[in-house]
């Protein structure tokens, strides 16, 4: 059976079409405006898994595109009360590895157990506390929360409130 289409019906339709294309492209459009930036999203939390680290080792990793320095304590480390995290039997200090004087990264000597900041001869201990030079106050401690053998940065936890008195 073959149906009669004359021209102002198949404009109709390629009409219809058009707009159905248009309409689904416009939502699609609007849903990835709607959507977070990759680098928002990527940038929101880092997880540092502590249960393969060794005695004495160093970790740096990389949080919202800063430094952040994981020691895990040995037992001739000196002990940070206000400044150490106690993930099960082990002790570990953690904080951005940025120089408080002017900006800078300092590097961590494990020999010295010290981090050593090139400008203009700061130190810092493990803790992340200045010992010389002009940085006028330690290294910052970011926000982390503790999720069994695992330092989460980005949120804050009772261990992290509790460091810096907010518990």
């Amino acid at each position: 059976m073959a149906e009669n289409v004359n021209r102002r019906d198949f404009l109709g339709m390629t009409l219809g079409a058009v707009a159905a294309v248009g309409v689904g492209a416009s939502l699609v459009a609007m849903k990835s405006s709607w959507d977070p930036l990759p680098s928002v999203v990527s940038a929101g939390f880092t997880t540092v898994d502590l249960s393969s680290m060794q005695e004495g080792e160093y970790r740096q990793v990389e949080y919202r595109g800063t430094p952040v320095y994981v020691i895990k304590k040995t037992t001739a480390m000196q002990k940070c009360e206000q400044r150490d995290v106690i993930v099960g039997e082990s002790s570990f200090s953690v904080g951005i590895q940025i120089c408080t004087h002017l900006g800078c990264i300092p590097s961590y000597d494990s020999n010295s157990t010290e981090f050593h900041c090139a400008c203009h001869g700061g130190r810092f201990d493990a803790c992340g506390r200045q010992v010389f030079g002009p940085p006028p106050s330690p290294m910052v401690i970011p926000p982390f929360k503790i999720d069994g053998t695992k330092l989460v940065l980005g949120e804050e936890g009772p261990e992290y409130l509790k460091l810096i008195g907010k518990a």
